[in-house]
């Protein structure tokens, strides 16, 4: 989630950005930014963020100061016009909401195949000599400066998922498994 903070932060930077000159006086523009932001089709969806949270289209102070022709529509309903149109319009949010997750998860898929297109598989086999990854909240952690990598180890034994069963240089082996991702070859 946080990724996603980020990337719209990104966003509407980039869109202040283009409106304001030299940084100064940006905090005027940012409604104007977030406006922006906000009723821009996101490819990943197909909607904008505003009609995915209220299911349906924002009225942009333009279309309110000159009115558009959705806008005289609305205004000429009578009570019972309107009522029967907003429960049209909410039958149609879980229409669209499904939409929108089914193109989520298309979206999802080519960026996977994409991705995986690039990816090559690496094949380790039992007595190949390998470095395990330290990750930053293990104790051998000790700082900016220390080694990212630990060992050589040798592959005991390559279990089914990408698992790995590793031993001591002195053939002492793990009793804890390890991902693959967590080791790469060490090469003499």
């Amino acid at each position: 989630m946080n990724g996603v903070v980020e990337a719209a932060n990104k966003n509407i930077k980039k869109i202040l950005g283009m409106m304001v000159e030299n940084h100064k006086k940006w905090h005027e523009k940012l409604p104007f930014a977030l406006l922006g932001y906000r009723t821009t089709v996101r490819t990943s969806t197909r909607a904008t963020p505003y009609i995915l949270v209220y299911g349906t289209e924002v009225v942009i102070p333009a279309e309110v100061e000159v009115p558009s022709l959705r806008i005289i529509q609305e205004a000429e309903l009578s009570d019972v016009e309107w009522i029967r149109s907003c429960y049209e319009q909410l039958a149609l949010i879980d229409g669209k909401s499904m939409n929108t997750i089914c193109h989520g998860q298309l979206y999802q898929n080519r960026m996977s195949r994409a991705f995986n297109k690039r990816v090559k598989p690496r094949q380790f086999a039992p007595g190949q000599l390998v470095l395990k990854k330290i990750s930053p909240h293990q104790d051998e952690a000790k700082g900016k400066f220390s080694p990212n990598w630990k060992g050589p180890y040798m592959v005991h034994m390559v279990l089914i998922g990408g698992v790995l069963i590793l031993a001591e240089m002195d053939g002492e082996i793990w009793p804890k498994q390890i991902n693959l991702d967590a080791v790469k070859r060490y090469y003499i």
